[in-house]
């Protein structure tokens, strides 16, 4: 991947909407070599897909919550059972795997405290071999973005 190709990712980036003639203009090359470029990136899996971004409060999601997991054993089977489950949980936006004291840190949207309760108890302890489960909510969003910053090539 060469600059020309991060150029395009930060434009697609900010707009996933961009016509290939408005993208090409914007990262200096002409309309087909740009497509190309796109499809070669798409095809490398570095493009991973286009999407809408969209209000959690305005969609009726209005409390976020972050919650760090432990598990009680890191044996294959713990892991494996609690990572499928999570993968199948719609409320689960984004799960990593941690260094720290957590195992794993969620980032989880609901309607309410009351449907952040029925989540943990209904769903996430039901996963069971969890240590622990530390929830922090997020009362207000300073900054959020998926546009990567640029990076020095050398």
């Amino acid at each position: 991947m060469d600059e020309k190709d991060r150029q395009i990712i930060r434009v697609l980036q900010q707009n996933g909407r961009i016509t290939n003639q408005d993208l090409a203009e914007r990262v200096n090359l002409s309309p087909s070599p740009c497509l190309r470029r796109v499809k070669l990136l798409e095809k490398a899996g570095i493009i991973q897909g286009y999407g809408a971004q969209i209000n959690a409060k305005a969609y009726g999601l209005s409390v976020m919550a972050f919650a760090a997991i432990r598990l009680e054993r890191h044996d294959d089977e713990t892991v494996a059972t609690f990572e499928r489950a999570v993968a199948q949980m719609s409320e689960v936006l984004d799960c990593y795997v941690m260094a720290g004291q957590a195992d794993y840190q969620l980032r989880v949207v609901v309607q309410n405290l009351e449907s952040y309760e029925t989540f943990v108890r209904n769903r996430l302890q039901r996963i069971g071999g969890l240590a622990s489960i530390d929830t922090r909510f997020a009362y207000g969003t300073v900054k959020e973005t998926s546009v990567f910053p640029d990076i020095q090539s050398g």
